[in-house]
């Protein structure tokens, strides 16, 4: 597999995870909004490690979405602007799959959907070779 393959199956399986966390919230009743926030957080890693893959630096195991932007800000400094969404969606990472972990608000998962479709943008934007999966 070449190293372009690898980052392009990074950002398609963070577009999946968006995917699934839309249809969660937009289309089952009643809405699935814990889980579709773990997949908003699942797509903003992915789309963070895409990058990372991109720019040939080791991913760190971590699901912490603040550690992954601050690597990435390391690399270009406009990541700063990301940071408040990779704070807000870190805790769904786990927390959002088990029972009394968290408790999350229809409103708290919208804004969940809106910042993981900020970061995957932003980020497949910074890859080249990567338009085709924004157009589907």
């Amino acid at each position: 597999m070449s190293e372009m393959d690898l980052i392009y199956q990074w950002f398609e399986r963070a577009k999946n995870d968006l995917i699934c966390a839309e249809h969660l919230f937009n289309d089952l009743y009643p809405k699935q909004i814990d889980i579709s926030c773990y997949h908003c957080q699942q797509s903003a890693e992915k789309a963070l490690k895409g990058y990372l893959e991109y720019k040939g630096i080791d991913i760190p195991r971590t699901h912490n979405l603040v550690l992954l932007c601050q690597i990435c800000e390391d690399i270009n400094e406009s990541f700063s602007d990301l940071a408040d969404n990779c704070s807000d969606l870190t805790p769904y990472s786990v927390q959002a799959r088990y029972p009394n972990e968290i408790v999350i608000t229809e409103e708290e998962a919208t804004t969940a959907l809106k910042e993981t479709k900020q970061i995957f943008n932003f980020t497949i934007c910074l890859v080249s070779n990567l338009e085709q999966l924004l157009q589907n």
